[in-house]
């Protein structure tokens, strides 16, 4: 089933959703188009647990990082790798087999990278401000 965001606002709103149900060493892997609505998914993610921290998207920094109470977020972004191993000199399992809860924007860039039991949700642009979000079976 998927979630039906009519507005920015909504997907913040899922994110957040999202934040308060998980738990450290979660994975969500984040697919889809560019302005499919990753990066306000992980807007409303951080904002539900950190309101004070501003997220930016990670496309040329490959990473940021958020404070929470209960445990950090790993703000991954695959878009501008090339190769899996641009990931291994970044220590990318040691993020995985950590105590926080990654985000990946395009996670689908590498999935093979990726732990099972990674949550992998695909959005997609409906047109106008309209987008789905999909959970995909792992």
């Amino acid at each position: 089933m998927a979630f039906v965001s009519c507005s920015v606002d909504d997907t913040r709103a899922f994110g957040a959703r999202c934040a308060h149900q998980a738990r450290a060493g979660d994975i969500y892997g984040l697919c889809g188009d560019l302005g499919s609505g990753k990066t306000e998914f992980v807007r409303g993610f951080v904002a539900a647990l950190n309101p004070a921290a501003r997220v930016q998207s990670p496309s040329f920094s490959l990473l940021n990082i958020y404070a929470a109470p209960s445990f950090p977020i790993y703000h991954f972004d695959f878009y501008r790798l090339k190769e899996g191993r641009e990931l291994e000199e970044i220590g990318f399992d040691e993020y995985l087999r950590g105590d926080g809860v990654c985000c990946i924007e395009w996670a689908d860039r590498f999935r093979e990278l990726l732990p099972p039991g990674t949550r992998f949700l695909v959005f997609t642009d409906s047109g106008g401000q309209t987008r789905s979000i999909e959970e995909m079976p792992c």
